[in-house]
């Protein structure tokens, strides 16, 4: 666990998910999936039952090659950042994340708390060596956060995302950390 203070001097509590996150997750997931565009599914796509998101963060939770983090202000969830590897022994040292945040908390440094909590966790675990990550090409804002984090375009998809009549590109950046 972590706690710093944000940008506008609330505290900011970062820890890993537990079982008992679950319903309150769901219901975050849903807000921000409503909130934006720049995220894969719309709140009616999201059809996780609380039963099912206990079980995904307690497989998280036993793997030494993922994380699943909530940020909280006030105990309430804000954030989250889910990083997952494989578990073929071959690309297990590698993996992806996804990160999001509750829009009218944008802009107070809660992104970059969580990012730098899982670049931390990913150098002590002395199994990740790379994070991946995919983000919407005009994403402006995601982009300049990860790069200040040291992250490098490896590549682009072209017209990975179809919203509302208009094709958008997806960059691939990673960024090695052992």
């Amino acid at each position: 666990m972590k706690t710093c203070e944000l940008k506008d001097g609330k505290e900011l509590v970062i820890r890993k998910a537990v079982r008992e996150d679950a319903s309150n997750i769901i219901d975050f997931t849903k807000t921000v999936f409503g909130e934006t565009t720049y995220l894969t599914r719309t709140p009616e796509e999201f059809l996780i039952t609380v039963e099912e998101e206990e079980k995904f963060i307690e497989e998280t939770n036993k793997k030494n090659n993922c994380i699943f983090l909530v940020a909280e202000v006030d105990n309430e969830i804000v954030g989250t950042l889910t990083f997952s590897a494989s578990s073929s022994h071959r690309t297990r040292h590698i993996g992806e994340f996804g990160m999001s945040v509750k829009k009218a908390y944008w802009g107070l440094g809660i992104g970059s708390n969580l990012l730098a909590y899982l670049i931390d966790w990913a150098r002590e675990t002395g199994v990740i060596r790379k994070i991946n990550l995919k983000m919407r090409e005009d994403n402006v804002r995601a982009r300049a956060l990860y790069e200040k984090f040291g992250f490098k375009t490896e590549g682009i998809i072209t017209r990975y995302f179809y919203i509302e009549g208009k094709f958008y590109n997806v960059i691939e950046m990673g960024l090695e950390v052992n």
